[in-house]
């Protein structure tokens, strides 16, 4: 008898990240105590999410080449420096009405910065490139391989940084990127390395989720409610504006600025390592992660939906295919029909939760 456990967990948006996250707040908050009670490897998954971290960023950076092509460049770029330069205005606006705490009372108690910057920065990969290959161009799914240096803490500490709240040393930041260098490093030298430690990426998602759910109490959750509801509006509406202009700016239909409008499961994983790093933003990390986590369900949800309405306005040609008078250009014919469903829409491609 098999039981299809993958599958089920795939059915919640970003379930690979979300689900074993839950499982590990359940298990902290009934038994706070049970890290230390088992010891050993048990106990470790407690404490061990630096250590995970590190060697998921060390496979998620050897599946990013540099020898991407100048639209790939261009497209990445301009929805990679949109979204990091709008964080940056929100956290600076936000920075100085409520500094590194979270706010401590009334409708919006526990809304911090940190939860707002990181929400903003950090785009989920896999939903990203299944709207893209449905809806957008073929080679706008290359996009997401410049957007993916979005993925971990760096970002968010340098936005903070500039928005004029608590720094973090040099060393710090520095730290916070070399997993990921090291990961591009290895995969650009040898494509054997890159085939040997991508498929890694998934696998390490659930773990990720697991490791950073046993550091949450059930109990501070509550406090997320319409709060973190509202954070995914603002995340997927407003953010999405900004990035839909952006990419109309520079070319584009809108397409892929609505589809990099998420949140990705990685990100709930940033407050505690902003934390880790500078121990003023220690009260704002639990409020933080589960806000960002509230982010990511209302998203993944919204994302799809928006950007399909938008697609279905603005598309004149086959999903997924090239714009008409310009087949090949990214070296590739439109896709053939015998690869669109029944509704005249290319089937997506797989979804990965995490990133």
């Amino acid at each position: 008898m098999t039981v299809p456990i993958k599958a089920g967990i795939e059915k919640v948006p970003g379930g690979l990240m979300l689900v074993p996250m839950l499982v590990g707040a359940v298990v902290h908050t009934a038994a706070p105590d049970s890290g230390e009670f088992f010891g050993s490897f048990t106990g470790a998954l407690y404490t061990g999410l630096p250590a995970i971290l590190a060697v998921f960023y060390v496979c998620l950076g050897s599946t990013l080449d540099v020898k991407a092509t100048p639209y790939i460049a261009k497209k990445g770029g301009v929805l990679l420096g949109s979204k990091v330069l709008f964080a940056m205005l929100i956290g600076i606006v936000m920075g100085r009405l409520l500094g590194e705490s979270p706010v401590s009372g009334g409708a919006f108690a526990g809304l911090s910065t940190l939860a707002v910057v990181a929400a903003l920065n950090d785009t989920n990969g896999g939903l990203y490139m299944s709207l893209m290959a449905q809806f957008g161009r073929k080679r706008d799914v290359g996009a997401y391989s410049v957007m993916s240096l979005e993925s971990g803490p760096f970002l968010t500490m340098v936005t903070l940084g500039v928005a004029g709240l608590s720094a973090f040393p040099w060393q710090t930041l520095v730290g916070a990127i070399l997993p990921l260098v090291l990961g591009m490093l290895l995969g650009n030298l040898d494509p054997e390395m890159r085939r040997f430690l991508a498929p890694a990426v998934p696998a390490l998602v659930p773990f990720l989720g697991l490791s950073l759910g046993l550091t949450l109490n059930l109990t501070a959750v509550w406090q997320a409610g319409l709060l973190g509801v509202g954070l995914g509006l603002f995340v997927v509406l407003v953010g999405g504006a900004v990035l839909l202009l952006a990419d109309k700016a520079s070319g584009g239909d809108g397409v892929a600025g609505l589809a990099a409008a998420t949140t990705a499961g990685n990100a709930a994983v940033v407050p505690s390592i902003v934390a880790a790093a500078n121990p003023v933003y220690a009260p704002a990390a639990q409020s933080a992660t589960v806000l960002i986590a509230s982010s990511v369900v209302v998203t993944s949800i919204l994302c799809p939906l928006i950007t399909a309405f938008w697609a279905r306005r603005v598309l004149t040609q086959p999903a997924g295919a090239d714009p008409v008078g310009d087949p090949t250009a990214d070296g590739e014919k439109p896709s053939p029909a015998a690869h669109r469903t029944p509704g005249g829409t290319r089937a997506p491609a797989a979804q990965h939760d995490g990133n």
